[in-house]
Formats: C-alpha cells, sequence, structure tokens
C-alpha cells in the first residue's frame, strides 16, 4: 500500500500539523510506503523557493527525509491566502495529485483540516476516478480519508466574517468531500455526530482520537522532573500546575496568570506557561510581571516538555475552542490531571471527575481556583485521577489507532 497525508503546511508544534505528520511516521512503521504531501511552508515559513519548484515542470519536489521534519516529503507549489486568513493554497493540485499518482502510486489519501482547497481537490479527483473506472477504464483504485480537525463556528471563537465563511465551506465544500470519502476520520464522538449532521454518513465515520505518539510517551515515562525544576528554579517541595501551548487568544493563557493570582501568597504552588509566543504573549507577560508564583518558560526543548510532564501536579486549560487536546493526552500519560473548560473534544477526552475537572467555559476563574485548592488538599482523589488519567492515554497510543485505520483501508481495498 502507498499512502499520503495532506496538509497545507509542515510544523514542529500546531496539533494538527503533528497528527497529519504523525500519520506518516507510524505507517511507515507498519511497512507502509508513505509521504507527507504539503506545501513550500514549515511553521509560516517559506523553506523551498516556489519558483524552484515550478522549474521541476511538474510543481511539486520530493524530499527522501524532509530536512525540516524528517519524513518523506512531497512539497507542493502554493502560497498563502488573505482570505481566508491563515491559510494556504496548492497550485492546480488535481493535476499534481494525478503525476503523484503516475510516479509513485496512491492507494490511500487522508486530507486534513478545512477552509483550504485540498479536501476540495482530492474530491473532484477522486470522483473523476470512480467515473472514469465505472467508464470502464482501467484506472487504479484510490481510498480516501478526510479529517477536518472540525471546530464549530462558535461565535465566542471568532469574528461574525470569519465565522459566515466556515459556514459557507461547510455548506458547499463539505458536500463534496463526504461524497468522495470513503472515511470520515473523526477526533471524538461530538466531532463525528456534527459530521453527520453536516451530511456525513454513518458507515464512514472512524474514531481516530488524536493518537499520542508512542515515542513521546516514552520519553515521558522516563523523564525526570528534575531538569525542569532546577533550570527554573521551582522548589522541590512545591506543587506545578502548567499551561502548555501557544500563547495565544483561542487558549487563553491569560485566564491562568488570573488564576495564579489568586494563589499568589502561597509558596506551595507554582504556575507554568510554556510555549511558543502568539498573539496574547505580551498581555500573558505583562500581566504576570508581578507574581513570584508565575513561570514563563517560552518553546520547550522535547526534553523539557517531558520533564515538565512528570514535574507537574495539574495540567490546566481554559481554552475557548479545542477540536481535542493532543497536549492534554500527553500530560495525562504522565499521570497529570487535567483542569479543562470542557469546551468541545475537551469534555469528551477528559472525563469530569475521573481523569480531572470540568469548569463551567473559558472564563470560570472561581471554578478553576476551586478545583485546584481541592485537588491540592486532596490528594487520594488525585492520586486516583492520577492512575485514571494514565489508563485512559494508554488507550490512544498512534501506534494502535493507525493499525486500526490501516486495517479498515486494506479492507476497502480488497473489496
Amino acid at each position: 500500500m502507498i499512502f499520503a497525508s495532506i496538509m497545507y503546511q509542515s510544523s514542529n508544534s500546531k496539533g494538527q500539523e503533528l497528527l497529519a505528520q504523525r500519520m506518516v511516521k507510524f505507517a511507515r512503521r507498519l511497512g507502509v510506503e508513505a509521504w507527507y504531501v504539503t506545501s513550500i511552508y514549515h511553521d509560516g515559513n517559506p523553506v523551498v523557493g516556489e519558483r524552484d519548484i515550478e522549474l521541476t515542470g511538474r510543481n511539486y519536489v520530493l524530499f527522501e527525509r524532509d530536512p525540516y521534519i524528517g519524513l518523506p516529503t512531497i512539497r507542493v507549489a502554493s502560497f498563502k491566502t488573505t482570505w481566508p486568513p491563515r491559510r494556504i493554497v496548492f497550485r492546480d493540485f488535481v493535476t499534481v495529485l494525478n503525476r503523484i499518482d503516475r510516479e509513485i502510486g496512491l492507494d490511500f489519501i487522508v486530507t486534513h483540516s478545512t477552509l483550504w482547497n485540498g479536501p476540495e481537490d482530492a474530491a473532484k479527483w477522486i470522483l473523476w476516478k470512480k467515473l472514469m473506472k465505472h467508464m470502464g477504464e482501467n484506472v487504479r483504485i484510490t481510498i480516501m480519508g478526510h479529517m477536518s480537525h472540525y471546530q464549530p463556528p462558535d461565535p465566542q471563537r471568532y469574528s461574525l466574517l470569519e465565522r459566515t465563511y466556515r459556514m459557507a465551506w461547510n455548506a458547499v465544500a463539505l458536500p463534496s468531500v463526504f461524497k468522495a470519502a470513503s472515511i470520515i476520520l473523526v477526533l471524538t464522538p461530538v466531532e463525528g455526530e456534527d459530521m453527520i449532521t453536516l451530511g456525513a454518513s454513518l458507515e464512514t465515520i472512524h474514531l481516530f482520537p488524536g493518537g499520542l505518539d508512542d515515542d513521546t510517551a516514552d520519553l515521558i515515562s522516563k523523564a525526570d522532573p528534575t531538569l525542569f525544576r532546577d533550570k527554573y528554579k521551582i522548589p522541590s517541595d512545591a506543587k506545578i500546575v502548567s499551561y502548555m501551548g501557544t500563547v495565544e487568544y483561542r487558549k487563553n493563557p491569560l485566564a491562568v496568570v488570573k488564576i495564579a493570582r489568586a494563589f499568589r501568597n502561597r509558596r506551595d504552588v507554582f504556575f507554568v506557561i510554556a510555549g511558543r509566543p502568539g498573539d496574547q504573549w505580551e498581555e500573558v507577560v505583562l500581566s504576570a510581571k508581578n507574581l513570584g508564583n508565575v513561570v514563563i518558560t517560552g518553546e520547550l526543548s522535547e526534553e523539557e516538555k517531558a520533564s515538565l510532564i512528570k514535574a507537574s501536579y495539574l495540567n490546566i486549560i481554559m481554552s475557548r475552542m479545542e477540536a481535542f487536546g493532543l497536549t492534554q493526552l500527553e500530560f495525562m500519560y504522565g499521570g497529570v490531571p487535567v483542569i479543562t473548560s470542557a469546551v468541545y473534544g475537551q469534555k469528551w477526552l477528559v472525563r469530569d471527575g475521573i481523569d480531572g475537572v470540568h469548569v463551567r467555559g473559558p472564563e470560570d476563574i472561581e471554578g478553576a481556583v476551586r478545583a485546584i485548592e481541592n485537588l491540592l488538599r486532596d490528594e487520594d482523589r488525585w492520586c486516583e485521577m492520577s492512575r485514571n488519567a494514565r489508563e485512559r492515554a494508554g488507550e490512544f497510543l498512534f501506534s494502535k489507532l493507525i493499525k486500526s485505520l490501516f486495517d479498515r483501508v486494506k479492507t476497502l481495498l480488497e473489496h
């Protein structure tokens, strides 16, 4: 089998991109020839000259080992759009898919995300191949999967302009994707229900809950918690409440600073905000300036992340929108209960009172303070939650999820 995971850019930190890349990594461990099909961009920056790609005469270049993500990668001629914002578009992608199919063959593809032309063009190509086959042509069969990483057009998350664009894309583009795709991958049953409401058929739904990278899990298990404590001078007897993620409005780390303020007179609990600077970075740094119990680190290495997870007592995420929460899965594998705003996929991933605590949304500062205080006082309850969290996270190892997916694809190809 030959497989392609298709996403609009590569990344070392963004959840959707990491999941798409891990599909390639773990497919290859199953012995499948797998490629990451993406743009010229890595974390928003061009890494290949578009003119250089055009000069190849085929609008893409192949890397047996991409220098930025270390995977077999096909980078397609592409450009950034001004609307929708933050998106990248592939040039002449149907033709590119045809050329890739002729050069290396494609048995199975998965397109990721929404609001860009990759899923739409792939759907056109798949439907064209089906029609050619139906008309008697000798055409190679390709199974299409699609993974929206869906986030509802919520007014708390999006402006009216972007919200209505998302609604329009869902109404116009998703039906063609549903028609072409044999498998609709969803992160949670909550997302599965939304996909069915939007037009997907029940038999195409396949639960693929994020996936904890087995290598990351191993790193967490072996991590030394003192590495992080020593570097940031956090006392060995202090409990750490950690936020890890991009410091951006969507993930709401400013709420963590507000929560930390309620504990400013205690020396037995520290709050850590770790992650790449985003659009809320300056506000978070300024708000935490006079709080001695808040440590802001910026982006961490993989070893530092694992050490922080191992050192943490609680993980906290007060996000305004979260399709799933790969970071929460990593903390849970480290035996760390999660305090969550319980938006969208988080309310399924983290079970209230079992693996962590749900508060009443992203602005429930008082509820989060109470949840932390209760778990600081009740170590027996914390221990029970810690065990439950690790057991649940162990169910979502990527190696298990990818094997289940490819078993289904093999059955489809056989029939």
